[in-house]
C-alpha cells in the first residue's frame, strides 16, 4: 500500500472546518436547517462540520457513485442511497467531499431542487477547478486544490485511506496509477 504525501495537514483541515461551521451558523441561525451528507466520501467532513455548527439541525444522507474503483469519474451518476425524509420547505445544505468535474454535484443539486426545498446551498471540502466540466456554485468551500488524486479525511482510493486525519496525495514512485 502506498503512503500518501501530506497535501493539507490535519490541523489546517480542522481550522478551516471550524471557520466554515461558524459561517454556516451565522447564515442559518434562524432557519430550519437540514444537512444532506453525500456518502461515503464526505462523512468525516460532514461530522466535523455539524459539530462545528452549534445549531439545531437534522441530518440525512444521499448515496451516489460516479467513480467506482477508478481514479476518475465515469460521468454516470448512480444513486445508491436516497434520502429518508422529505426536504420540502427545508433549508438544505448539501455537504460534498470534492467538486471536480461538477457532474455529480450538478446531478445532486438538480435532484434536490425537484424536492422543493426552501433553499439549497453547497458546502464542499475541496474544489478542483482544473477538471471542471459543469461549473456549480460552492457556497462554503474548504480548499481549492490542483489536479491531483487526493485521499484521506473521508476520501478514498479503492475504499482505502478514508481514515487518514489529513488530506494526502498518492504518487507512486514509478508514475503508475495509484490503484496499483
Amino acid at each position: 500500500m502506498l503512503e500518501p504525501s501530506v497535501l493539507i495537514d490535519a490541523e489546517t483541515v480542522q481550522a478551516r472546518v471550524r471557520e466554515l461551521g461558524a459561517a454556516i451558523e451565522r447564515d442559518y441561525q434562524d432557519k430550519d436547517l437540514t444537512v444532506v451528507v453525500v456518502l461515503a466520501g464526505s462523512f468525516i467532513f460532514a461530522a466535523d462540520l455539524v459539530r462545528a455548527t452549534a445549531l439545531p439541525l437534522t441530518l440525512d444522507f444521499f448515496g451516489v457513485r460516479s467513480y467506482g474503483d477508478e481514479t476518475s469519474s465515469t460521468g454516470v451518476v448512480q444513486i445508491t442511497h436516497d434520502l429518508a425524509r422529505s426536504v420540502e420547505g427545508k433549508h438544505v445544505l448539501l455537504v460534498e467531499d470534492i467538486v471536480d468535474t461538477g457532474l455529480t454535484v450538478k446531478f445532486l443539486i438538480d435532484t434536490l431542487r425537484t424536492r422543493a426545498p426552501a433553499s439549497l446551498k453547497l458546502a464542499s471540502l475541496l474544489h478542483k477547478p482544473a477538471r471542471t466540466r459543469l461549473p456549480v456554485p460552492i457556497d462554503y468551500l474548504g480548499f481549492t486544490i490542483e489536479d491531483v488524486f487526493v485521499v484521506g479525511y473521508g476520501l478514498d482510493c479503492a475504499q482505502r485511506y478514508r481514515n487518514l486525519p489529513y488530506l494526502g496525495v498518492l504518487t507512486p514512485s514509478d508514475g503508475s496509477s495509484p490503484l496499483r
